[in-house]
């Protein structure tokens, strides 16, 4: 069962300032969507202010809807991360449904067919490996070999302006990060839809006729928390706050609480001290079918009461490190891929201070924070 917003204040906030989605501006797009044919990109977190869920709102304004176009757990939310997705039918409205995921990341020119102009909806979190970038990526990709226009309805960054971490080195490029940013970007999906296109990270440097549907009545510092969980992992604002902190543990064998129900709030492992404050045992859920360390006694910390984060906390990971009982295994060839580089296994490694690692990250995130000024829309 869903855990209810531990940060409850933060959606009163929002509400109070009134804040609008993307999809909430509907009077900006449905003239730019009428009498065509339309495909969407969306899952669980496309919906409106009134719970009404984007498609079931667009099929109220008799929009042609065709296809719906699912990323990474699906159209309704419900797959384990990496798991996957086979196309099928939504039952509720019957529309076809592509996934966008395993080996079909990026939709083929047959399955755009008939499309008009498409439309995507999701909600991001702000961290580089948060496959729905990813996604927007391909579908832009796709849409501009495919000449069909993209509609991308924003959403507030519950991460804020947040922009932290190390850029993202070519040689590491992956799904789970495909372009030169720091692990927190700080944007929107509709800020970074604008970026995508204007660095021209495409293929060959295509550009993709893109509009992105602003937010209303938000500013970036305003805090905003999500009305549904963006993916099955992240339950709470807690979660969500801390996860590209936390997530970094998913290429070492220390857990992040996937297989409980604090997932991203905690970690542990069996192989760090019995006398730490605080100990869990993962075991198969909703989140997780095969979570990491399953069935064993992991000993670690809670944080799921812990101070907002307003970086990339590295000192839980530190600290995991310096006290496991055999660094030999601490990391796996996966944390090179989340890091985006190989130089910080190295700097932990080599002993380096918290200090000293983040001083090594000013040149590129001064450079990252220039260049992303001009895609910047609130």
């Amino acid at each position: 069962m869903q855990r209810h917003y531990e940060r409850g204040s933060s959606r009163i906030t929002a509400t109070l300032q009134g804040i609008k989605t993307g999809a909430d501006n509907s009077a900006t797009y449905l003239p730019l969507i009428k009498n065509k044919k339309v495909g969407i990109v969306t899952n669980q977190t496309g919906i409106l202010s009134d719970k009404k869920h984007v498609v079931d709102f667009l099929l109220e304004q008799n929009v042609d809807l065709k296809k719906i176009y699912a990323p990474e757990h699906g159209f309704r939310g419900t797959a384990d991360a990496g798991e996957l997705i086979k196309d099928g039918k939504d039952t509720k409205t019957g529309l076809p449904i592509i996934s966008l995921y395993g080996d079909n990341k990026k939709p083929k020119t047959e399955q755009l067919a008939g499309i008009d102009v498409m439309v995507f909806d999701l909600q991001d979190v702000g961290a580089r490996f948060y496959t729905y970038i990813s996604t927007l990526h391909y579908i832009m990709e796709a849409c501009a070999e495919s000449n069909i226009p993209l509609i991308v309805l924003d959403r507030p960054n519950p991460n804020g302006g947040i922009v932290d971490g190390p850029i993202l080195e070519k040689e590491y490029t992956s799904f789970i990060g495909m372009h030169p940013i720091p692990t927190l970007h700080g944007m929107t999906i509709g800020e970074y839809g604008q970026m995508i296109n204007g660095e021209k990270w495409l293929k060959n440097g295509i550009q993709c006729n893109l509009k992105v549907i602003p937010c209303l009545h938000y500013k970036r510092a305003m805090p905003y928390s999500l009305p549904v969980k963006p993916s099955p992992n992240l339950p709470n604002d807690q979660a969500i706050n801390l996860y590209a902190s936390l997530c970094l543990f998913e290429g070492t064998n220390v857990s992040s609480g996937r297989g409980t129900e604090q997932q991203f709030q905690i970690y542990g492992s069996p192989f760090l001290p019995k006398s730490s404050p605080y100990s869990f045992t993962p075991m198969p859920n909703f989140g997780s079918k095969d979570p990491m360390n399953r069935g064993l006694l992991c000993y670690g910390e809670d944080l799921s009461a812990a101070p907002k984060v307003q970086q990339l906390e590295l000192k839980w990971l530190i600290k995991a490190y310096t006290s496991t009982s055999d660094q030999s295994k601490f990391f796996t060839p996966f944390f090179t891929k989340l890091a985006g580089t190989k130089k910080l296994q190295q700097q932990i490694e080599a002993g380096s201070s918290e200090t000293e690692i983040r001083k090594s990250w000013e040149k590129g995130l001064l450079d990252f924070k220039t260049m992303r000024k001009k895609y910047l829309i609130y």
